[in-house]
């Protein structure tokens, strides 16, 4: 993969700096969206879109899942991971000085004004949204308050719990909760894990859900605990990658607030 990125790192740049491209690529690294959607936010054709999505596709730089909640859609996002390497292979070949650094989460004594809040749904607060949060938590040094919920609560899954523990945490103790415990508390990011709860968080009302990300459920294909945990181990994987891109666009925004502040 590494050597090939070198070997194709101008076409990719060249891929990469069509306005219309760039547009629905900043579209997608704020949220998975359905080709509708991105139709609507960029006010071109579907026609259009959906070529440029070919595109980016081939390219390995967007990827599509069919939705869980309508079969017929298609869900597309940016691989933001693929993306940071073609940057970072271009920089390197044209300067060994020029290189993107990741971000880094504030650290826990820092002084603000508070904590940003972030609350993930999946339909049963079961998996996936449990793992985000506990990721969250952990990944940003605790430094950001994370959340989760369900539109159906419903048990604990014990291969969340096994997976996670895996990665040094500890969820065994957690419960489950319904979306509406949730309905008078201000969240920073309210972020949806699968298709159905997407569609079900609608009618919490315009600007709640701030970004979607289109996950399996892992335990969809039945079978023993045993037998589904790899599900469950690529899901956290993946989860994992969005969680550090996440943190790094909640500390950007982070800083640019105090900056503003500090300004006034």
């Amino acid at each position: 993969m590494t050597s090939s990125i070198e070997g194709s790192a101008p076409n990719l740049l060249q891929l990469l700096a069509d306005p219309q491209r760039w547009v629905l690529l900043q579209e997608l690294a704020a949220s998975d969206r359905r080709v509708g959607e991105l139709t609507a936010l960029t006010g071109k054709p579907q026609n259009l879109v959906s070529y440029h999505l070919r595109a980016l596709r081939s390219a390995g730089i967007v990827t599509a899942r069919r939705s869980a909640a309508d079969g017929r859609d298609t869900y597309y996002r940016v691989d933001l991971e693929r993306c940071s390497d073609v940057l970072s292979h271009a920089g390197r070949a044209l300067h060994p000085g020029v290189r993107l650094a990741p971000a880094q989460p504030p650290p826990a004594d820092r002084p603000r004004r508070r904590r940003v809040r972030v609350l993930f749904i999946c339909t049963g607060n079961s998996a996936r949204s449990q793992i985000a949060a506990a990721l969250l938590d952990s990944l940003s040094g605790h430094s950001i308050e994370a959340r989760s919920a369900g539109t159906h609560p419903k048990a604990l899954h014990p291969n969340a719990v096994r997976v996670l523990a895996e990665r040094g945490i500890d969820i065994s103790g957690n419960s489950t909760t319904p979306v509406s415990r949730y309905a008078r508390t201000r969240f920073d990011q309210v972020i949806t894990l699968c298709d159905k709860a997407k569609e079900e968080c609608q009618g919490l009302g315009d600007g709640a859900v701030t970004a979607h990300w289109s996950m399996s459920d892992p335990s969809a294909a039945g079978g023993s605990d045993e037998a589904t945990y790899p599900s469950f181990e690529r899901t956290a994987e993946e989860i994992e990658v969005r969680v550090r891109f996440l943190i790094a666009q909640l500390t950007a925004a982070s800083r640019q607030e105090g900056s503003t502040h500090a300004d006034r």
